[in-house]
């Protein structure tokens, strides 16, 4: 059956009813199905429309201590036309980046829809004191983020912390105000699938819109066995509560192949309501040139040069 997951209040959930209970995870069984969905082949039509899918899907990232406005620039504008020569390939979800670069990013995406990211609370260790914490959201929020990609403390989980955690995740997605919580887990440190499942429970319950798997600084990042580990817990949330979580897998995503292969995933698991960017995200830096690659040579046949691409 498995333990109710502890925490230090109650939990009021949307769509009423009781979180599903911790239990664990059979990691044989959960590796095996995730390598055989990853096995599925899709048709030229339906590769086409993941390929263009995985675009809309994309929060375009930068999250590197050499960042400056010119690259957020730059990035934007890719963000928006991913391929200048095929104006009907579609912009991506979001960009993604440090808290003070916010404002450089919004002006740049004026009068498009791509939305603006932010990573905070001390990202990627979340080792500061909360309100340091609290203060890193707000100043993202008041910049003009529209989304919120928070990490959680892992040394508190690890040590058995969880209502310290949970408490975190509450009182950051008050300081989110309108803007939409992503809780990043950070699964490479977590250590099992029932850590991963557990924390996503916790993140969950404490308010978090998304739950994404990595920071992308950690090896490994996501995988699709973890992310399989997740999309079950939002299914097992859904079928209790009726709530609607989304997810993002980030880091180590690199090629369009991968990106069908997660797809699929999604599909078998949550199935067609979720293949939409407002319940699932590829956090990617350097996934949509390739993509790009396959969508023109599924469009046309022929293989573009990598060298024709913009480096992101």
């Amino acid at each position: 059956m498995g333990q109710a997951l502890a925490l230090p209040r109650s939990v009021e959930l949307p769509g009423g009813g009781s979180l599903p209970r911790v239990g664990s995870v059979d990691a044989v069984a959960l590796e095996a199905r995730a390598a055989e969905l990853a096995k599925r082949s899709i048709k030229r039509e339906s590769k086409i429309f993941a390929l263009e899918l995985a675009i809309r899907m994309m929060d375009l990232t930068t999250l590197e201590g050499a960042d400056t406005p010119g690259k957020v620039r730059a990035m934007c504008a890719k963000a928006m036309v991913p391929d200048p020569t095929e104006p009907s390939v579609p912009h991506v979800a979001a960009v993604c980046v440090y808290p003070s670069l916010v404002a450089t990013a919004r002006r740049a995406l004026r009068g498009s829809a791509v939305k603006v990211a932010s990573v905070a609370t001390a990202f990627p260790s979340g080792q500061a004191p909360l309100d340091v914490k609290l203060a890193d959201v707000r100043a993202a929020v008041e910049a003009g983020a529209d989304e919120i990609d928070m990490v959680i403390d892992r040394g508190a989980f690890l040590s058995g912390r969880i209502g310290r955690v949970y408490e975190e995740v509450v009182a950051v997605k008050d300081a989110c105000g309108d803007a939409h919580l992503k809780v990043i887990l950070e699964t490479g440190e977590l250590g099992s699938y029932d850590a991963v499942r557990k924390a996503s429970l916790v993140a969950i319950a404490g308010g978090a819109d998304f739950i994404k798997t990595s920071t992308g600084k950690v090896t490994p990042a996501a995988t699709l066995p973890v992310t399989l580990c997740m999309l079950e817990v939002i299914r097992d949330v859904h079928d209790e509560t009726g709530l609607v979580i989304g997810m993002k897998p980030a880091g180590g995503i690199r090629t369009a192949k991968q990106s069908v292969q997660y797809l699929c995933l999604l599909h078998e698991t949550l199935g067609p309501d979720w293949l939409t960017p407002d319940l699932f995200r590829f956090g990617a830096s350097s996934l949509l040139n390739d993509v790009l690659l396959q969508l023109r040579k599924q469009r046309t046949g022929i293989y573009r040069s990598p060298d024709e691409m913009t480096l992101d």
